[in-house]
């Protein structure tokens, strides 16, 4: 079978990767890809959000199954826009994708379902917002309603901080039109983890564990990033957590959907903060994260193709999925300045003296003049796996001394608990 995936980033290489182990496909395609990509698959110049021209693509070369990465073309209506061609997509439609692409959405449904998560109220009036500045507390929580590329929370310390984020997210509008509302919520404190789960709208399946890494600086300072490393299993997903993580929040979200007409088919990102054992949702994505997905796949022992295609049609609950007991850390390893400005076309260097057992991720590069260059926030994902944590933990780490790019810039905390 033909496969088309859309994206270009670490977690459309780590897909293509696992992909690519299937006996099932013999072509892939990436829109628009990215160097690490271009060695498993053809990597086309169009855009991950030019929806009509990915629609031609997959429809005059006749693909199989397209597979969506990001974000954006999801809450604009891609999977709406293919299955109207006849095309199998992988992703969830635009009903759905609210769940990620509106904050306030999530919340409402988080809170009509009775399912832990923070106290929240959300604001269209900027006047409004500033006279209730502080209203669950400081640290103050803000967040911009729409997407923001991972960068639409601010946690304001104090009130000249939470005035100051407001004005920039409402009045700046520095995150555009996601700013149009805003959700303020309580602050929440313990230790954040995630997990991933496949829906096929009447069952849901959560993955194996994986903690990210969300601060630009190590022990967690500094202004969130889109990730900047993750390992897995999570050291603080036992026994106990699973179960009432599964009691509390994933049968009453596949219950809150049933009773919604939301027909949710894809891949559920459910972002928690755990504290005293406790688990709240903080956020949901509708697509894999990023970048758990290099740290959880890499655990996959399953055909990819077989559980999507137990996914869309919708008998996941007969689906057997194994994963294997390998320890995994990605480090993420980023260009200078980021999550702020950054320059890109930086020649990279060492990715051809790795070491076994050893997967580097490529998130923000691209080919020029036969060598591989930075084109983004966040460049690569030095992925490792071993018997435990800390074996992987130094072998990821011990690769990415060996890569060299003008200011590259990584936290050396990512496997820590």
């Amino acid at each position: 079978m033909k496969v088309l995936v859309i994206g270009g980033g670490g977690r459309e290489h780590a897909i293509v990767w696992k992909l690519a182990q299937s006996p099932r496909i013999s072509k892939i395609y990436c829109a628009p890809g990215n160097a690490g990509i271009s060695n498993l698959a053809e990597c086309l110049n169009i855009n991950a959000e030019d929806i009509e021209a990915l629609c031609q693509f997959a429809k005059n070369n006749h693909m199989d199954l397209t597979v969506v990465g990001p974000e954006v073309p999801l809450t604009e209506g891609i999977s709406d826009r293919f299955q109207k061609e006849g095309l199998r997509v992988f992703g969830p439609n635009k009903k759905c994708a609210q769940l990620e692409g509106s904050k306030a959405f999530t919340k409402d449904f988080l809170i009509r379902h009775k399912i832990p998560t923070a106290k929240y109220k959300e604001f269209t009036d900027l006047e409004e917002i500033k006279k209730e500045a502080g209203l669950f507390g400081y640290p103050m929580v803000i967040k911009a309603d729409g997407l923001a590329a991972g960068k639409g929370v601010v946690i304001a310390e104090h009130k000249e901080a939470a005035l100051k984020s407001i004005n920039e997210i409402m009045a700046d509008k520095i995150f555009g039109h996601a700013g149009d509302k805003v959700v303020v919520e309580e602050f929440l404190t313990g230790i954040e983890t995630s997990i991933l789960c496949f829906v096929d709208g009447n069952t849901i399946v959560p993955m194996v564990s994986a903690q990210d890494y969300k601060k630009i600086y190590d022990g967690d300072k500094g202004p969130n990033t889109g990730g900047m490393g993750t390992y897995s299993p999570s050291l603080i997903y036992d026994e106990a957590l699973d179960n009432k993580i599964k009691k509390k929040i994933l049968t009453p979200v596949i219950e809150g959907f049933k009773k919604d007409d939301i027909d949710f088919r894809g891949i559920l990102f459910i972002g928690l903060m755990i504290q005293d054992g406790e688990p709240k949702v903080l956020e949901f994505n509708v697509r894999f994260g990023d970048p758990e997905t290099q740290t959880v796949l890499t655990r996959l022992d399953t055909d990819l193709v077989d559980i999507i295609e137990s996914v869309l049609e919708r008998r996941l609950a007969d689906q057997e999925i194994v994963w294997n007991s390998k320890k995994t850390v990605c480090v993420v390893m980023a260009s200078g300045g980021y999550p702020g400005s950054y320059e890109k076309g930086k020649p990279i260097s060492g990715l051809d003296n790795i070491d076994e057992e050893i997967v580097v991720f490529h998130a923000g590069t691209k080919l020029k003049d036969g060598g591989i260059i930075t084109n983004g926030g966040r460049v690569l994902g030095v992925t490792a796996w071993g018997e435990t944590t800390e074996e992987a933990r130094n072998k990821a780490y011990k690769n990415v001394e060996k890569i060299y790019f003008e200011d590259a810039y990584y936290r050396r905390d990512i496997g820590r608990f």
